[in-house]
């Protein structure tokens, strides 16, 4: 069980220039994104750097839903300062950035490709010792600062993927819910949705003692090794939080008590999915987002067509989990009370069409997009998205039940409208 470090609590931030201090730092990295660089959120932690004398260098140019090209000019920019240590503040696009941008400084005669997850990369374990990272988030979704992964777009191949290592994971994650307050609704919305599909995914995958071979080294064993045990405790309590505070967070920014929930629940899933890992919401989620065409998702200041990960992670979840459940059907049960649903009554047989309708109705409720349709996608676009989905075996493996390519165009045909 690999975790990061966790602080917690309102204005914890303000903590961070002694923490820095208190490791010895001389050059320190703060990394984030545009849009964050003039908010709340970095204003806290350029003050806790200025009031205790951190010699520091920003790099705000991170991209929202990061590409191989913007991870690359990170690490061109991490290289160059030679830093001993860094600070990410932001969504786990800023995390995942400094994540990667640490490792390749740590590691300057790498090729971008050797620690890329296989098959579109070399997969490498990670040997070089990396500088301490401290992770800020800003949003309430990816869990990005309890985990080894740091996610991108290859833009060659058009599909996301990723890196997975424990050695990149930060050092520290500090979780302070007054960051979550400037979050606008649609973000909450998304963000939260990533938070329940983590809790969902982890919950049901293919258990850790049904996974063969046996790695010959530990070092060779991969962070996402099944549900287990010790991540069922965090994804049942994640998915807890999120039935019961995910609605007042969004409908509601003043609602400090759910936003600073939702702040947690994105933490517990993260330590929850960083070990037990995800399947098939989010191996198909990558080509949705890889692939988008015209899409501009509401409150998202971007100028590129984006498709927020949390958004193209639950579109296909009605459609995933009625086709999974028929592997630990008690568990997707379990998962429809959780949500919500009556399941007195319940036959454990209709366990997966129980949790998909539960999960319609709750995305219902929240005015999501009506499917990928909605979204810009096409019965014609399906080839290409189970195409996008094939390399990614780190995490499709992990479905609890195999699946053909068949199985995976049936499924892209059953999200095309939800409702």
């Amino acid at each position: 069980m690999a975790i990061s470090n966790i602080r917690y609590g309102e204005g914890v931030t303000k903590e961070i220039g002694m923490d820095l201090q208190n490791l010895g730092a001389r050059r320190v990295c703060l990394m984030t994104d545009k849009n964050l660089s003039k908010l709340p959120p970095v204003n806290a932690v350029l003050n806790s750097l200025a009031k205790y004398g951190i010699n520091f260098q920003m790099y705000d140019n991170v991209r929202v839903e990061p590409t191989d090209q913007s991870f690359l000019d990170a690490i061109k920019f991490a290289k160059k300062g030679e830093f001993d240590a860094y600070v990410a503040v932001g969504g786990g696009s800023v995390i995942d950035t400094c994540k990667a941008a640490n490792l390749y400084a740590a590691s300057p005669t790498s090729e971008f490709l050797d620690y890329v997850n296989a098959p579109i990369g070399k997969g490498k374990p990670v040997t070089v010792p990396l500088r301490p990272l401290i992770a800020v988030p800003t949003t309430s979704g990816t869990g990005s600062e309890t985990t080894g992964v740091a996610i991108f777009d290859f833009k060659e191949l058009k599909v996301k993927t990723g890196i997975a290592s424990r050695a990149i994971k930060p050092t520290l994650g500090i979780i302070d819910p007054l960051h979550t307050l400037s979050m606008p609704e649609r973000i909450v919305a998304n963000s939260g949705f990533d938070v329940l599909c983590h809790a969902l995914e982890s919950y049901t995958a293919l258990p850790y003692n049904m996974r063969s071979p046996c790695p010959s080294n530990p070092i060779n064993r991969p962070a996402y090794q099944g549900s287990n045990p010790v991540s069922d405790v965090w994804a049942l309590h994640a998915l807890r939080i999120v039935a019961k505070y995910l609605k007042r967070a969004i409908r509601n920014p003043e609602d400090r008590e759910a936003r600073a929930n939702m702040h947690l629940a994105s933490a517990f899933a993260g330590i929850g999915f960083g070990n037990a890992g995800v399947h098939l919401c989010h191996g198909m989620s990558y080509p949705i987002s890889g692939l988008v065409k015209t899409y501009k998702p509401k409150d998202y200041n971007v100028d590129h067509s984006l498709v927020p990960h949390g958004l193209s992670v639950v579109l296909t979840s009605p459609a995933v989990f009625a086709f999974t459940a028929q592997v630990h059907p008690e568990r997707h049960l379990e998962a429809a009370e959780i949500l919500g649903a009556d399941i007195r009554t319940a036959r454990i047989k209709d366990a997966g069409l129980i949790l998909a309708d539960t999960l319609r109705k709750f995305l219902f409720d929240l005015n999501v997009d009506d499917g990928l349709a909605a979204i810009g996608y096409s019965k014609a676009d399906i080839p290409a998205l189970v195409k996008g989905t094939l390399p990614q075996e780190r995490v499709t493996k992990l479905s609890p039940r195999p699946q053909t390519e068949e199985d995976l165009s049936a499924l892209f045909e059953a999200s095309m409208k939800l409702y």
